[in-house]
């Protein structure tokens, strides 16, 4: 350390841009607390933010293509996002059924982790929201960031499942919602150049509003299609790999056994591409980056109420879980 400074001093450098060979713990103290910091939230509100506008975009044009019986996803009009989004300030608001409701689901799942989080006594962070140009839903979801770790596996299963029973509890109410103020139009799923999959939740509700009819003449309301976001991030969160809120579930289960548990799912996604593509890149995001999970010294019993909480988890996904999330129309 010295023998750099003195190096420093050789090569000409001022003394403002030398760094000292050595700080006492309270001048490291004092650096943290004088660098300046944005506060605590302000990030997390700025991006919710932004993704309320970019949700609501996304949501003005599903509104529009709905109430003029257009195609819910129409690439050659894409670009009309903005003009139609930004055209008028009623055409704008229109969207928020959408990007509401998405948004709610999205923070009763981030939140469920949050609370779970503070109850425990585990240092987390609030929700981050990430927005998205794509109008599709105008957002890529949100996220918490836990800095402490996890010793027990009991608080271990308890955050890992708060969240996906959390937004779950919106998601259904925001479908039942959404196919009240939905419509019947002969084919209009087979129209456009997207259609969505169907989960079985969203069949099972789709017999009980409309009986006998076709699910690709069942036109969705925007508020509908939140709710079918709100299926699709959950049973992503769900599977049970690594580091993902399934993953958390598993490890608390089943101890080391959970990494066995991973590659199996990894390596069933990707004969999953040839229905859906994007598994495979699901498959290698998830493999590089979210599948080793932190190790746990935990050999205490997770108890019988968890493990039939555990069972919840697994229908849940069930019901929300769509081998064909969406397919490209020619």
């Amino acid at each position: 350390m010295h023998h750099e400074d003195s190096t420093n001093d050789e090569r000409g450098l001022s003394p403002a841009f030398r760094q000292p060979a050595f700080l006492e713990p309270e001048d490291v103290a004092a650096q943290e607390r004088d660098r300046p910091r944005i506060p605590q939230g302000l990030i997390q509100l700025f991006l919710l933010l932004a993704t309320l506008f970019t949700t609501t975009l996304a949501g003005a044009q599903m509104q529009y293509n709905f109430a003029h019986n257009l195609p819910f996803f129409d690439l050659d009009r894409i670009t009309q996002v903005f003009a139609i989004g930004l055209g008028t300030p009623a055409r704008f608001l229109a969207g928020l059924p959408f990007s509401l409701t998405l948004l709610t689901i999205l923070m009763a799942h981030e939140m469920g982790h949050y609370l779970a989080c503070v109850y425990y006594g585990v240092d987390a962070t609030l929700p981050y929201f990430l927005p998205s140009p794509m109008p599709v839903t105008g957002t890529f979801g949100a996220f918490i960031r836990i800095h402490s770790p996890i010793y027990s596996k009991r608080v271990l299963f308890d955050i890992g499942i708060a969240g996906p029973l959390a937004g779950f509890m919106f998601v259904v109410p925001a479908l039942g919602i959404g196919l009240a103020f939905s419509k019947i139009i002969p084919g209009i799923n087979n129209q456009g150049n997207l259609q969505l999959g169907v989960p079985l939740l969203e069949v099972l509700a789709q017999r009980l509003v409309f009986p006998g009819v076709p699910a690709g003449d069942i036109y969705l309301h925007p508020v509908g299609r939140a709710a079918w976001v709100g299926m699709f991030a959950t049973a992503l969160n769900l599977l049970p790999i690594g580091q993902l809120d399934g993953g958390h579930v598993i490890q608390a289960l089943f101890g080391t056994r959970q990494k066995w548990v991973t590659y199996t799912f990894l390596a069933a996604m990707v004969p999953m591409g040839w229905f859906w593509p994007g598994w495979i890149f699901w498959a290698l995001i998830l493999f590089f980056f979210a599948r080793k999970h932190p190790p746990m010294y935990d050999t205490s019993e997770i108890g019988a109420a968890r493990i039939q909480l555990g069972v919840v988890a697994l229908l849940v996904l069930i019901l929300c879980f769509s081998i064909i999330p969406m397919v490209d129309l020619p």
